[in-house]
């Protein structure tokens, strides 16, 4: 008898709802993050089919940051109101339809670069209501003291999908990198009844009959004019009022954004929420881990194709050390998180990241292979310790009514970070080398040592890249640092 109800027990807690929301947010951890890992690696084949230049390939990559970064703080606010079931679900169709448009791309140059911008500009709506729903449905299913736990197995999924890409990115580009996009449709077909019949919101929208329209547009615009504007550095020759201008007006439009948000009874963002110290700390570390690991695959795979020689189905499996040592750490830090606190797990994250990204600036092309590995197993585990326990401490403490609000500024602030990233090491990059030679690498891949290439040069640009984001891991160590021991005891989210 004892027995029977032990497993009667466990059997009613595998079917608990959290398990069910956990399992339909896995699919799309996994569904986003194989996207973003397989299409870097697609991206010369894709520029080789289109005729696509430089400029055009790296704003396929740079569209979807962009969007998600300006509609995740809006669809937030929406999810706390509307619910996130509803707005879960429209993402996955959403998703599928932009993942088929994109695959679908005809023509050559620029009107088939423009065509692909605008349509991964959908994928990145759908991704959009994805992102900002996903956090926020753990969180409200698992109970306090679990969600660590529940964040930790999310992670498992997204860390799953990110070390499959590279590999799944390389099997499919043999065939055509348009089946990196089509790829997507059928697991978005399966997601969409699965979320629609097993998800139910657990926390009740709140009763706000008003939606901050002006501060939404505000924000959107602002954020839009900044990030424009600091992309055009990566870019040699453009004028310096490209980015002048845009940066210059975004400030004008955050000042009138912060004026009218003082002042909304329904604001997007409750400027309110910063003033909890583990709030703003917590934030500010996760947008400096972004801003310091938002280029390191994009830096590794142009690595691994360049100088180092590799075809993009070999630089794909050359790259699942990275994915397996964030899979190693990333669940455990979240679970222990929920025990102990963030500050140590997460600040311990950020000194393992520095450390791989001090090895990974010494890289050179005939660097030996299990070297790099273990430089790329020592930065994804430091990204595994950080993750949960930051996103634990950043959403442990606000009221469940507005943890779509707080997933929505999470999302926000990481994603700017990781786009500021790209922005910021590409001047380092091609520091010493050319665009056209850098394209050389890009297109024609491995072997740019008997071409011509300056090997050197850009050698000495990736370390620059490299030591750059150190910087920015060293700060975002500091601020994990300045947390409370463990916030997850000292604060009530009820």
């Amino acid at each position: 008898m004892a027995t029977l109800k032990k497993y009667t027990y466990l059997i009613r807690s595998f079917l608990d709802y959290k398990w069910t929301a956990l399992s339909v947010t896995t699919v799309g951890a996994i569904l986003g993050s194989i996207q973003s890992s397989a299409l870097l690696i697609a991206l010369p084949s894709m520029m080789r089919d289109l005729d696509l230049n430089f400029f055009y390939a790296l704003w396929v990559i740079l569209i979807y940051m962009l969007l998600t970064v300006t509609l995740v703080p809006t669809l937030g606010k929406l999810a706390d109101l509307v619910g996130r079931k509803k707005l879960y679900n429209i993402g996955f169709g959403i998703f599928g339809i932009g993942s088929l448009l994109s695959g679908l791309v005809m023509g050559k140059g620029s009107t088939a670069g423009l065509e692909l911008i605008a349509f991964r500009g959908v994928q990145a709506l759908g991704g959009a209501f994805l992102m900002v729903n996903s956090t926020a449905i753990v969180t409200d299913a698992f109970k306090k003291g679990e969600v660590g736990l529940g964040l930790g197995i999310n992670q498992i999924a997204f860390i799953i999908g990110f070390t499959m890409g590279p590999v799944v990115g390389g099997l499919l580009t043999a065939i055509s990198w348009r089946w990196v996009f089509f790829f997507n449709i059928p697991i978005a077909a399966f997601a969409i009844p699965w979320a629609y019949f097993r998800l139910k919101d657990v926390v009740e929208p709140i009763k706000e009959t008003k939606f901050d329209y002006a501060g939404n547009a505000l924000l959107a615009l602002a954020l839009t004019l900044l990030l424009l504007g600091l992309t055009f550095i990566a870019f040699p020759g453009s004028p310096i009022y490209y980015t002048e201008v845009p940066v210059a007006a975004s400030v004008v439009f955050f000042a009138l954004f912060f004026f009218i948000e003082k002042r909304a009874a329904y604001p997007v963002i409750d400027f309110a929420l910063f003033r909890d110290r583990i709030f703003s700390l917590a934030n500010g570390a996760n947008l400096l881990s972004g801003l310091a690991t938002g280029a390191v695959t994009f830096l590794l795979i142009f690595f691994l194709q360049g100088p180092y020689g590799q075809t993009p189905l070999s630089a794909g499996i050359m790259m699942i050390p990275y994915g397996l040592g964030f899979l190693g750490l990333g669940p455990l830090s979240g679970r222990l998180s929920d025990k102990y606190g963030s500050r140590v797990l997460s600040a311990a994250g950020m000194a393992v990241s520095s450390l791989g990204l001090l090895l990974l600036s010494t890289i050179i092309y005939n660097t030996p292979y299990w070297e790099l590995a273990v430089y790329m197993t020592i930065m994804g585990a430091g990204s595994g310790l950080f993750s949960s326990p930051n996103t634990n401490a950043i959403m442990s403490g606000v009221r469940p009514n507005r943890r779509g609000m707080a997933s929505g500024i999470r999302t926000m602030l990481r994603n700017t970070g990781s786009m500021l990233s790209l922005a910021a090491t590409f001047p380092f990059l091609i520091s010493r080398v050319s665009l056209n030679d850098l394209m050389q690498i890009m297109i024609y891949g491995g072997g740019v040592q008997d071409k011509g290439f300056n090997l050197a040069g850009f050698e000495y640009g990736l370390h620059l890249a490299f030591l750059f984001s150190l910087c920015m891991a060293l700060v975002a160590f500091l601020l994990s640092t300045m947390l409370p021991r463990n916030p997850q005891v000292e604060q009530d989210a009820s």
